[in-house]
């Protein structure tokens, strides 16, 4: 099993954003699969007011080499002007699934 599998958060506005940036995201084998979670309620200061919001949540898996390319996509692709894009280590788990992230990116 590798140490190299990373989960990433996004959110985005819209189920249409999360499905556009999801599928460009396996499309372009930066990620082997992309979860759609939401919506889900937010609190955030922007522009020094606190707002509200509801949003989607991404999970993608993918592998520590593709970290830095799948961010660049997702900040071309999404309408805000600072989208979350948050990197996680996976610290254990099902080596198969952790072997097949790694086949589906490295074809």
């Amino acid at each position: 099993m590798t140490n190299d599998i990373r989960l990433i958060y996004i959110t985005t506005g819209s189920a249409e954003e999360a499905r556009k940036i999801g599928r460009t995201l396996v499309d372009e084998r930066l990620a082997a699969c992309v979860n759609i979670l939401g919506p889900v309620g937010s609190i955030f200061r922007w522009d020094g007011e606190i707002k509200e919001g509801t949003e989607l949540v991404l999970i993608a898996k993918t592998t520590l080499d593709r970290v830095d390319s799948l961010t660049e996509t997702v900040n071309k692709l999404h309408s805000y002007d600072c989208p979350c894009v948050a990197s996680f280590p996976i610290e254990g788990g099902n080596s198969a699934f952790m072997k097949w992230v790694e086949a589906e990116i490295n074809v």
